[in-house]
């Protein structure tokens, strides 16, 4: 009878070492997965006052009432699947909690919108990136009929070498102008109607920050 033998250099101390570290990799990896779903909750994003501006033009959106009732949240759309990547977008999400830290008073509503041109468009850059892969957590190209006619032919005739968010940029936050079209004159115009600020109030508050 063959009689088997650890090799000599597993140790007791070795074979010790192997399972703590097995174990303690386990309870890391659940520890990551329970992080990424807090993390990507509407909840937890909210926390931040000036999230609550994103929120409410969210819920007034399909991807919040959709007719299915399916409800996208903030990690549905803005968090990679795969929990290293995730952990990743989570890692690299730590710059907005220190712009919102040591940065301008996002929680004021009038620097809030004087600066969202600049998040949807990196947001937006975020998305192409990734070939929009959040939105095809949801959305399969092939099987998209919509409402409007030849709706499904344009998907898949007239979608080659683009992404989803190349044509749907503005269907859950704020209306924020393309970034070829954008004009900040105009957009500071906007917000100083909007909140009842004397011209040049914008361009001031930009100018301080």
């Amino acid at each position: 009878m063959i009689k088997l033998q650890a090799p000599h250099f597993i140790t007791r101390h070795v074979l010790f070492a192997l399972v703590a570290g097995g174990i303690g990799g386990v309870v890391f990896m659940f520890f990551l997965l329970e992080f990424d779903h807090y993390t990507s909750s509407n909840e937890f994003c909210t926390t931040c006052h000036s999230m609550t501006y994103a929120d409410d033009s969210y819920q007034s959106t399909p991807h919040y009432n959709s007719p299915s009732g399916v409800r996208a949240s903030c990690g549905d759309c803005h968090v990679s699947e795969g929990i290293i990547m995730a952990t990743y977008d989570h890692a690299i999400g730590t710059k907005d909690l220190i712009k919102q830290l040591f940065g301008p008073d996002y929680d004021d509503p009038v620097v809030n919108l004087l600066h969202l041109p600049e998040a949807a468009f990196a947001a937006r850059d975020w998305f192409r990136k990734r070939d929009s892969a959040t939105c095809m957590r949801c959305h399969t190209l092939e099987a998209i009929q919509g409402v409007r006619a030849n709706t499904a032919a344009i998907h898949q005739e007239e979608t080659g070498g683009k992404t989803c968010v190349d044509c749907h940029y503005n269907l859950v936050h704020r209306h924020v102008p393309s970034e070829q079209t954008f004009k900040r004159e105009a957009w500071n115009a906007m917000v100083e109607e909007e909140f009842g600020l004397e011209p040049g109030t914008a361009a001031q508050l930009l100018s301080s920050e």
